[in-house]
């Protein structure tokens, strides 16, 4: 009796007096076990049979189709759990929409990606999944008034794969074992080479036919062994580029790796051909050479890669593993005993102890202790930072020199720490346009190069036979579309983590081509170019007191965090008025209703609305020109005049100089007073200062500058910046700004340094200027590469150092920015 084909899911041999076949395709397909039978029902249950035409690889671990865990899937819904890896999605549409960073394993191949993504998505209230083929990191959107994520991890446990937390330790296996593999597929590939060569050698040397050094049978021994020493070279070393090409060809794509194989596949065929007949030429030293250069290539480019990309998992690290509790503060520190617990059990207003050379485990403040935060990582400020009791502290910064102690405000995913990676991601995630460009070009070159390759073949068939095989494999390989696709996206990778070690830290993949081709920088004044920390110089009272005008001052503001609302609520008490219907309107003031009556407080033209009161023309004479003016106003008229200061940051100078030595025009886009906007210009050199805009003025200034060819970057720090922030090409944020201006901002400044902007932006051009040399060598090596090799001047081997060599140069280039 014939043995049974093995299982149609997993490739195991199927036992005797099993039956367990279900129809795939319209027709019986038989299984191993009842667990691969419940998975492949699922998969055609959903829809999903074309996976087991796609794939290319069997499941990991068949065995485990339907893990015994399933039944645990129940503890990640617990909110302690899914505190560190799960949190609100950002721009959701409602407010019960999850956001959960996963990694998967059992992931062979790209078919798996679309299998569980297909999945996935027809899971009852999932909104969204996306899975980096690269990483095996998911990230899944859902609602939870819908389902669980247990549905979700049982969902993809069900087609025979495993999801569990992200977790930096697991991603730094993946990278390792990548690593592993690529230096073992190079060991066997550079030792079959070299063996192949001592028998290729003698060969050439003996110059069989015409000296007769060597008979024919020696040299046809000769073959056989070099033949016998190169299919581990073809089977294992080179299996990358054959898988990958038959998956793109099996998903009519044409991907970088089809030349590839169709040159090596070519020659070794011929080769082996050769030798089997004993006629013709053998090109197994060539095929065992070019493989070793193009798996030399690869390696130090998975090398460079990993080394560039290391930025994001840095600030993973940052945060340590466990921390000292101190469970009895607030007695004193040396009467405390302090237990070590992980970071992960840590909750807002625990009591912690950070010793000298320790890593802050947590976002919070100084309870105790006067010492100094290294937060070189997080605000790319080389200085260590005064620390004193009510200071904040970052998590992932590191206590230099005496013992802290601090609460706990934010853990997990509500750190700064945290937001600064989302921002990196998100950024990572994104392509540029010139990114999408190369891909596109990079997907045309290919199909030429085909064309090209077959052409030449033709042509030297019928001009020398003999040497029309190893020039269509010459032409194949000496290509390089790999130089055109990494020439951009590398140096963007390498710019991003230079730009972040120096507190400018990109969240938009154009980010860094618009600030580089940005020739105007507009500021918003209060926040941005001054500290934002106004205080009230003087209260005119028109009507009534001072006292009495700043107490209804401070109760329309109770509750906002604005910086002129601090500076009132500062200057005078809160007497407990109740004000109702309040309602802020966006750069111009707020206005409410007490005892019966409308209050304004805000720009004197805002307040003048109110009952059409004209703005006293001697205002500026009473509060003094050049401060910020606030009025207060009620149905019986104005009130009172509030006169507020603020003073310049001290780099906003160094700032502005390096920028106007960079060739760039620079404005003041201001809500404040003209007078305010003048003064703040006039300090710092820049003569179009514009005061008294509102947010609808400062978005048409915009507008009209972009309008006249001007590329415009925009920085400010308040939530009224973020519509004008979205309107320039490059929008730039204070990164103690607010939530909303960090959210929409392009760049933010980690450590709220202006004078980290001029080095951004050099950095920023010096990066498109390598992706142009990067993208001017990968045309120029191709172009004159590919006519040469037409022509018969390049050997398959020196192909293959060409091609390795080019893309080498790209990412060596774009590694040069880490120097800046």
């Amino acid at each position: 009796m014939a043995d049974k084909e093995p299982c149609y899911h997993c490739g195991l041999p199927i036992p005797a007096g099993v039956d367990f076949a279900i129809e795939i395709g319209g027709q019986r397909r038989e299984m191993c076990c009842a667990g691969c039978q419940a998975v492949a029902q699922a998969i055609v249950a959903n829809g999903l049979a074309d996976y087991y035409r796609h794939r290319d690889a069997m499941p990991e671990s068949p065995r485990e189709a339907l893990p015994q865990i399933v039944a645990d899937f129940v503890l990640f819904d617990h909110p302690d759990v899914q505190k560190n890896f799960v949190r609100r999605a950002e721009g959701a549409a409602g407010e019960h929409e999850q956001e959960a960073a996963l990694i998967l394993e059992g992931i062979t191949c790209a078919a798996c990606v679309w299998l569980n993504e297909s999945h996935v998505r027809r899971q009852p209230g999932v909104t969204s999944i996306d899975i980096n083929y690269t990483t095996r990191r998911a990230r899944v959107r859902w609602d939870e008034r819908v389902t669980k994520l247990s549905a979700i991890l049982e969902a993809i446990a069900a087609i025979g794969y495993r999801a569990h937390p992200y977790d930096i330790g697991r991603s730094e296996e993946l990278a390792q074992k990548e690593r592993k593999t690529a230096l073992w597929r190079l060991f066997v590939a550079g030792f079959g080479m070299m063996q192949v060569m001592m028998y290729a050698v003698p060969v050439y040397l003996a110059q069989v036919g015409t000296e007769g050094d060597m008979t024919p049978d020696i040299e046809q021994l000769m073959r056989w062994a070099s033949l016998i020493l190169t299919v581990p070279v073809i089977g294992y070393s080179a299996a990358p580029f054959f898988v990958s090409a038959w998956r793109d060809l099996k998903l009519h794509r044409v991907g970088m790796d089809v030349p590839v194989a169709l040159g090596v596949g070519a020659a070794f065929a011929a080769s082996v051909w050769a030798t089997l007949t004993a006629a013709g030429a053998v090109y197994f030293d060539s095929v065992t050479m070019f493989v070793f250069f193009l798996l030399s290539g690869r390696y130090l480019e998975m090398m460079a890669r990993q080394k560039a990309a290391r930025s994001v998992e840095t600030l993973a690290r940052a945060i340590p593993a466990f921390a000292t509790r101190l469970p009895g503060w607030p007695l004193s520190i040396t009467d405390i005993a302090g237990e070590r617990v992980a970071v992960a059990e840590l909750r807002a207003g625990d009591a912690v102890q950070v010793k000298p050379g320790e890593t802050v485990p947590a976002d919070g403040t100084v309870l105790d202790g006067e010492s100094a935060a290294d937060e070189s990582l997080l605000t790319g400020e080389s200085r260590p930072v005064p620390k004193r009791a009510g200071d904040t502290l970052i998590g992932g910064s590191v206590n230099t020199a005496s013992p802290l102690v601090m609460r706990v405000e934010r853990v997990g995913e509500a750190t700064r720490v945290a937001a600064i990676q989302r921002l990196m991601e998100r950024a990572a995630a994104e392509k540029p346009h010139l990114v999408e460009l190369a891909d596109r070009v990079a997907a045309h070159f290919i199909i030429a190069l085909l064309v090209l390759a077959v052409a030449t073949a033709l042509a030297w068939w019928w001009i020398d036979a003999s040497r029309a095989l190893w020039i269509f494999v010459a032409v194949l390989v000496v290509s390089c579309p790999c130089a055109l696709s990494l020439a951009t996206p590398a140096a963007l990778t390498v710019a991003t983590g230079a730009l972040a070690a120096r507190g400018v830290l990109v969240t938009r993949g154009h980010a860094i081509e618009a600030m580089a081709r940005a020739d105007r920088f507009i500021f918003d004044k209060t926040g941005t170019l001054t500290v934002g920390h106004m205080e009230l110089v003087a209260a005119i009272p028109v009507r009534g007191e001072a006292a009495f005008a700043l107490s209804i001052a401070t109760a329309l503001e109770r509750g906002s965090e604005h910086p002129i609302a601090r500076a009132l609520a500062a200057g005078g008490a809160d007497a407990g008025i109740e004000v109702s219907a309040v309602r802020a309107i966006t750069g111009e003031g707020v206005e409410g209703m007490i005892d019966g009556h409308a209050w304004r407080l805000g720009r004197p033209e805002f307040v003048a609305a109110l009952h059409g009161l004209a703005v006293p023309p001697e205002l500026p004479s009473i509060v003094g020109a050049g401060d910020t003016v606030i009025a207060l106003g009620s149905a019986d008229g104005w009130q009172a005049f509030f006169r507020l200061s603020d003073s310049l940051r001290p780099e906003a100078v160094a700032m502005t100089v390096g920028l106007c030595a960079a060739g760039i025009k620079l404005s003041i886009f201001s809500g404040d007073a003209p007078a305010a906007a003048t003064r703040v210009g006039a300090a710092l050199g820049i003569a179009d200062a514009r005061g008294g805009l509102s947010p609808e003025g400062k978005h048409a200034a915009i507008k009209a500058l972009q309008a006249a060819g001007e590329t415009v970057a925009m920085g400010g720090d308040g939530g009224n910046d973020a519509p004008v922030l979205a309107q320039a090409q490059v929008s730039i944020a204070m990164g103690g700004g607010a939530d909303l201006a960090r959210a929409n901002a392009d760049v933010v400044l980690l450590g709220n340094d202006l004078q980290a902007l001029p080095g951004g932006l050099a950095l920023a051009r010096h990066t498109v200027r390598i992706v142009k040399q990067n993208l001017v060598w990968a045309f120029a090596y191709n172009f004159l590469a590919i006519p040469l090799a037409m022509a018969g001047w390049v050997t398959p081997w020196m192909a293959g150092i060409g091609m390795s060599a080019s893309s080498l140069l790209v990412v060596l280039n774009a590694l040069r920015l880490q120097r800046e």
